[in-house]
C-alpha cells in the first residue's frame, strides 16, 4: 500500500472512531492541543497493534502528524512492534521530538514494553532525554523510568537523576513528583532516605509528598509522617 493511501485510510479510521463530546472533554485536559479528534485510547491501541503487524517501518517513515491521535498512534505502534531495541531506536529518535503534550508522552511511554526486555539498552538510551533542555523530552525520560524502571537495581540511579533535573517546566516537575511517589510506594525506606538530603526545589518536593499522601497504597500512619515532612513555603 502506498504511504499516501495508508495515511488516508488511517485518517478515515480515526475520524470514524472519533467522538465529538469525548474530544471536547479530552481537549480540556490537554492544554494547547488544538488538533484532537476525540478517539479513546483503547481504540487507538487496537489500531496501533494492527499497524505494528504491517510494514511498520514504512508507516512510521511516512506517517502524518495532522492530529494528536495520528502522532500518538506512531508512539503506540513503536511500542507494539516485535523487534529489537537496536531496530526500534531510530524510529524512537524521530518520534520523541514530536511529543508536545503530556498525553502523547505518557500513553506512548506505557506502551514501550521493550524496556522490560532490554532494560540496560533502554536505560542508556534515556540518558540523553533526561539531560535534555526540552520539557517534553525530559518528561519522556522520567515517565519511561516511572513505567519501567522502578525496581531495586535502578532505584539508586533514579534518585541520582531526579536530583540532577532542574528544568522549570510544570510537566517536568509533575513527572518527577509522580515518579518519586511511586518510588515511595515500592521502596519507602530508600525514598525517605533520599528525601532527607535531596536537592529538589521546594515545589517539586512538596508535590511529591502530596502525591505520596494521596496514594491508597500508603498507610495512614505513613501519611501523617509524610505531611510533617513538607517544607514551609518561602515568604
Amino acid at each position: 500500500m502506498e504511504a499516501s493511501e495508508r495515511n488516508r485510510r488511517i485518517r478515515a479510521e480515526l475520524e470514524a472512531l472519533a467522538e465529538e463530546e469525548y474530544g471536547k472533554f479530552s481537549s480540556a485536559l490537554v492544554p494547547g492541543e488544538e488538533n484532537m479528534l476525540g478517539v479513546r485510547l483503547p481504540k487507538l491501541r487496537e489500531l496501533a497493534k494492527k499497524l505494528a503487524k504491517e510494514d511498520w517501518k514504512d508507516y512510521l517513515e511516512h506517517a502524518k502528524d495532522d492530529s494528536m491521535e495520528e502522532t500518538l498512534l506512531q508512539g503506540m505502534t513503536i511500542g507494539y512492534v516485535k523487534a529489537s531495541f537496536l531496530e526500534i531506536n531510530p524510529y524512537l529518535d524521530a518520534f520523541v521530538p514530536k511529543i508536545n503534550n503530556w498525553s502523547v508522552c505518557d500513553s506512548s511511554c506505557t506502551t514501550l514494553k521493550i524496556a522490560k526486555k532490554e532494560p540496560e539498552a533502554v536505560w542508556e538510551y534515556l540518558q540523553k532525554y533526561l539531560d535534555s533542555e526540552q520539557e517534553y523530552e525530559i518528561r519522556f525520560g522520567v515517565v519511561m523510568i516511572l513505567c519501567h524502571f522502578i525496581r531495586e537495581e535502578y532505584i539508586g540511579r533514579i534518585f541520582e537523576w531526579m536530583d540532577k533535573i532542574s528544568h522549570p517546566g510544570y510537566y517536568v516537575k509533575m513527572a518527577v513528583a509522580w515518579n518519586l511517589s511511586v518510588c515511595y510506594v515500592k521502596y519507602p525506606k530508600e525514598t525517605l532516605k533520599y528525601l532527607e538530603n535531596c536537592k529538589l526545589d521546594d515545589w517539586t518536593y512538596n508535590k511529591a509528598i502530596q502525591k505520596m499522601t494521596e496514594s491508597y497504597r500508603v498507610s495512614s500512619e505513613d501519611k501523617v509522617m509524610l505531611r510533617q515532612m513538607k517544607r514551609e513555603k518561602q515568604k
